[in-house]
């Protein structure tokens, strides 16, 4: 069968050499090769290793015919990346749902909301211990009594800081004793700061407005439940501090 041609057409080069150096990969097989690098988790030696042994991947990346050979370097695959940029990326991802918007395969409806597993994702979330409750407290009081215009005699913002890392300290080292000695002394701040604020509110309650007022009392009823609960080392109602 002379007329059939399993291998494609063959172009006849001439060996000309260039200064122009080595052909530019086309933009296609390198925009494919980020979405397999990502589809399939591999690296970027791992991604143009597995491309050259796979059928699909090529006929994926605009390929009419099996090639025996990597698309590029590693390092290209890099420097397309970082040129790129992340505007480049996300123009990428929205032209990947306009097509699959245009090839009805999903409603523009489901592009209204946006449901996102954060299962495996890290979050700043610590367990809610007394020490570190109390200073939250302490910070809360503080920051509410600036935004009244409160001037405290004393924030005792270092101080603060260094008994929340000694009674971390301390639960590590199972030494209970001194933990407890120093969320003492955090409840004993605490509730110095409250009483001040509670004073300097009341006299100086008509030029504080009443939405503020209300804040200022959020807050202080706050700090109270927290300091109550921290002697009592149990949770009142299940109840921790909120960032407002």
């Amino acid at each position: 069968m002379p007329d059939l041609d399993l291998f494609g057409e063959q172009v006849q080069r001439a060996p000309v050499s260039s200064n122009a150096g080595c052909p530019r990969v086309p933009l296609r097989t390198m925009i494919a090769l980020l979405y397999l690098k990502h589809a399939f988790n591999e690296s970027d030696e791992g991604v143009v290793a597995r491309w050259a042994d796979t059928p699909r991947w090529q006929f994926f990346s605009g390929c009419a015919y099996y090639e025996d050979r990597q698309p590029c370097d590693a390092t290209t695959l890099v420097k397309f990346r970082q040129l790129l940029g992340d505007e480049g990326v996300e123009e990428l991802l929205a032209q990947t749902i306009n097509v699959a918007v245009e090839l009805k395969l999903i409603k523009p409806q489901e592009l209204a909301r946006v449901i996102v597993d954060s299962t495996v994702q890290h979050k700043a979330i610590a367990h809610p211990t007394d020490s570190r409750l109390l200073e939250t407290a302490r910070v809360k009081l503080v920051e509410a009594a600036k935004d009244v215009g409160i001037d405290l005699k004393q924030t005792f913002a270092k101080e603060g800081q260094h008994l929340n890392r000694k009674a971390g300290r301390y639960a590590h080292a199972r030494q209970f004793k001194r933990m407890k000695r120093a969320i003492k002394r955090q409840r004993t701040i605490v509730g110095r700061l409250q009483r001040e604020i509670e004073r300097k509110a009341i006299s100086a309650s008509t030029a504080i407005g009443a939405a503020v007022r209300e804040a200022l009392d959020e807050t202080l009823s706050k700090a109270h439940r927290i300091v109550s609960q921290s002697g009592q080392r149990k949770a009142v109602d299940g109840w921790s501090w909120r960032a407002m």
